[in-house]
């Protein structure tokens, strides 16, 4: 891979689809789904910030979100129900990810690297950043949920139920206000948002 690919690859991220075990009514890929959590994760830092009295910055956690799926151009998007099936085969897959990042890093000359490590490798972001966007990329999962549920696929019908469970479970109180104050809205039509 030569070392003035990285830009390149990013724009491949909109030929690598979500939801593969899923009968999908909108096919969804991982740049769609990542601007969208970015979008969140912003919101999250701006809730935590001003109703938690927190100090998390808004725009970078929306950088990392933006990226935080980048390693599946290389990986493909591994199933959640897959990925986490077995600890054996969540931590084979976190080296299979590692890999991809270091080949990632490798594609962009040396003097950018540093900037893009410390987005890309997650063991570079602070924790309740990490949170932060692990609590948005859920609540962008829902949202597909809701929107294919709205659209009659009852396939999503369990999904939704356990990702709700999953994101109370994080116990991240800006991921639970937007729930308790922003979330129903995704079930409205257009007319009645508006």
């Amino acid at each position: 891979m030569s070392n003035n690919n990285f830009f390149a690859m990013l724009s491949r991220m909109k030929y690598i689809n979500r939801w593969g075990l899923m009968r999908n009514t909108i096919t969804e890929n991982i740049a769609e789904h990542s601007l969208e959590t970015a979008f969140i994760a912003h919101a999250l830092a701006v809730i935590n910030n001003i109703y938690y009295e927190g100090d998390i910055n808004p725009e970078r956690v929306a950088i990392y979100a933006m990226y935080h799926d980048v390693p599946e151009i290389i990986t493909g998007d591994l199933p959640t129900p897959v990925k986490y099936f077995d600890p054996t085969i969540k931590k084979s897959y976190d080296v299979v990810e590692s890999v991809a990042v270091s080949k990632l890093l490798n594609s962009m000359p040396e003097e950018m690297r540093a900037v893009y490590e410390n987005i890309l490798d997650e063991k570079n972001i602070q924790i309740e950043y990490r949170k932060i966007v692990k609590a948005a990329d859920k609540i962008s999962a829902l949202i597909k949920c809701i929107e294919e549920r709205k659209m009659g696929n009852q396939d999503f019908a369990r999904a939704e139920n356990s990702t709700i469970a999953a994101i109370r479970k994080l116990e991240c109180r800006e991921a639970n206000y937007f729930l308790d104050n922003y979330i129903e809205a995704y079930g409205l039509t257009l007319d009645e948002q508006t």
